[in-house]
C-alpha cells in the first residue's frame, strides 16, 4: 500500500510539474502583467480542481445549482485528464532526449541527427505544442460533453436463435439501463427519452438496474409519472443494480438502509414494473414458452457485493418445456464468470453498469473506452459458443454530467 501511494504521488507531482512547464512556456512571450495574471489563474484553477477531489464526498452536490455543478465537474475532469496527457507527452519527450544524450556519448557528433531541422521547429517544441493542444482539447471536450447528456441514441439489432419457439419469432424488446435518477436535472429531457422508448412499440421492455444513485427519494413524483409511461403488451421487467442497494452512502442505522431499499422496490411496483429479485417468469403463447430470469446484482469484481443468486432464480423453472431463456443481470462480468460456465441454456443476457465510462470512441471504425481495461465486455453485443451478451451503454449518467463519444442508449432487439 505504501509503494502504491508513493507511485501515485510521484505521478501526480510529475503531472503538475510538466503542466506548469507547459503553461509557463505558453505565456513566456506575453507582457509581464499578462504572464503573472495567467499563471495566477492557472494556479487558482489547479487549487479549485484539487479541492473538488479532496472534498468530493463532503460536498452536498444536490444543493449546488445544476448548471454550476455540471460545469465544475466537467471542468475538473477535463482539466485533470488534460494534465495526464501533458505528462505522457512531456515524459515521452524527456525520455527521447535522454536516449539522444546517451547516443551522443557513444556515437561521434557527425553521425547524429541535428535537434533543430533546417526548416522547422525542434522536436521538443513540437512536443510542447502537442501537449498544449491535447490539454486544451481535453478541457473543451469535457465541457462540450455536457450538452450530450440527454442525446439518446437508439441502437437496433436482430438476433437469430434456432431455439426460439415459433410463437415468439419477431418479438421486439427494448432495453433501458442505468437511469441514475439522482443525476438528472431536466424532467422534460428525460420525458423525451422515455417517449423515444415508447415510439418503438416493443412487445417487452427490460430495465437492467440502477434506477437511482443511492436514495429512493431521487424518484420524485414527476419522475414517477414519467417512468410509469413505460408500458408493453408482454410487460415491463426490471432488476436492481449495484447503486440501488444504497451501499455508497452512510446510513444512520441498518434499518434506514433497509427501508430505503424497500421503498425503492415499492417504486418499481408503483411504476407497473415487474421487479425480479432472483426470480423468473415464464411467458406463454399457445404451447410455446420462454423464460425471463432476473438476478440481483452479481459482479466478478471484488469491490461489489454479490446479491445475485442464479440457483434461486432458477428454482421451479421447468427446463424441458422452456427452451429459450433471457437473463437480466446488471453487471456484465457475471456473464463470463458464472453464466457461460454454468448456465449454457441462457441464450441471451442483457446487462448495463459500465456506461461505456461515458467517454471514448464509439463508431463503426473504432470502439474504445478506458473502461475496457476493467471490463472486457463493456458495450454492445458479444457472442461466445452460441450465447449472446448485450451491454447497454446506459440511459443516464453518473459522476460526470455528460457524455463524450459514448452517448446514452436505448436498445431495440428483435428476436428472429
Amino acid at each position: 500500500m505504501g509503494l502504491r501511494l508513493l507511485i501515485t504521488f510521484s505521478i501526480i507531482a510529475l503531472a503538475e510539474y510538466y503542466s506548469i512547464v507547459v503553461v509557463r512556456s505558453a505565456v513566456k512571450f506575453l507582457p509581464a502583467s499578462w504572464r503573472i495574471g495567467l499563471l495566477s489563474l492557472y494556479i487558482f484553477m489547479t487549487a479549485l480542481s484539487w479541492l473538488g477531489f479532496i472534498f468530493f464526498r463532503q460536498i452536498n452536490w444536490a444543493t449546488v445549482p445544476h448548471l454550476l455543478r455540471n460545469i465544475y465537474i466537467a471542468f475538473v475532469l477535463g482539466f485533470t485528464i488534460g494534465k495526464v496527457l501533458v505528462l505522457l507527452v512531456m515524459l515521452t519527450d524527456d525520455m527521447r532526449r535522454a536516449i539522444m544524450w546517451l547516443i551522443h556519448l557513444i556515437l561521434p557528433a557527425s553521425n547524429t541527427v541535428p535537434e533543430t531541422p533546417a526548416n522547422g521547429i525542434t522536436r521538443s517544441t513540437f512536443m510542447l505544442q502537442l501537449a498544449m493542444l491535447l490539454a486544451g482539447t481535453s478541457l473543451a471536450g469535457f465541457l462540450y460533453g455536457i450538452s450530450n447528456r440527454y442525446s439518446y441514441q437508439v441502437r437496433r439489432i436482430k438476433l437469430k436463435f434456432d431455439s426460439l419457439p415459433a410463437a415468439f419469432k419477431g418479438i421486439r424488446i427494448v432495453q433501458v439501463s442505468d437511469i441514475h435518477t439522482g443525476s438528472f436535472d431536466d424532467h422534460e429531457a428525460v420525458a423525451k427519452g422515455i417517449k423515444k422508448v415508447m415510439q418503438e412499440n416493443a412487445d417487452m421492455i427490460f430495465f437492467t438496474g440502477d434506477l437511482v444513485n443511492n436514495h429512493a427519494f431521487e424518484v420524485d413524483d414527476q419522475y414517477k409519472q414519467i417512468f410509469a409511461e413505460l408500458k408493453a403488451p408482454m410487460g415491463v421487467y426490471s432488476i436492481l443494480g449495484n447503486h440501488d442497494y444504497g451501499d455508497y452512502v452512510q446510513w444512520p442505522t441498518k434499518e434506514a438502509k433497509k427501508q430505503n431499499l424497500d421503498d425503492l422496490k415499492k417504486i418499481h411496483g408503483d411504476l407497473g414494473w415487474n421487479l425480479l429479485l432472483n426470480q423468473h417468469v415464464v411467458l406463454q403463447r399457445g404451447e410455446d414458452k420462454i423464460a425471463i430470469i432476473g438476478v440481483e446484482n452479481w459482479s466478478a469484481k471484488m469491490s461489489f457485493t454479490k446479491y445475485g443468486n442464479m440457483k434461486k432464480a432458477y428454482d421451479g423453472l421447468p427446463f424441458q418445456n422452456v427452451p429459450f431463456k433471457i437473463l437480466l443481470s446488471h453487471d456484465p462480468s457475471h456473464w463470463d464468470a458464472e453464466v457461460r460456465p454454468f448456465y449454457p441454456d441462457v441464450q441471451l443476457t442483457l446487462s448495463g453498469h459500465t456506461h461505456g465510462m461515458q467517454f471514448g470512441v464509439d463508431n463503426k471504425f473504432l470502439k474504445w473506452s478506458p473502461v475496457q481495461y476493467i471490463y472486457k465486455k463493456w458495450a454492445g453485443l458479444y457472442k461466445e459458443e452460441g450465447q449472446y451478451l448485450y451491454v447497454n451503454r446506459g440511459f443516464g449518467f453518473l459522476g460526470y454530467p455528460g457524455r463524450l463519444g459514448i452517448l446514452p442508449e436505448i436498445t431495440v432487439i428483435e428476436l428472429v
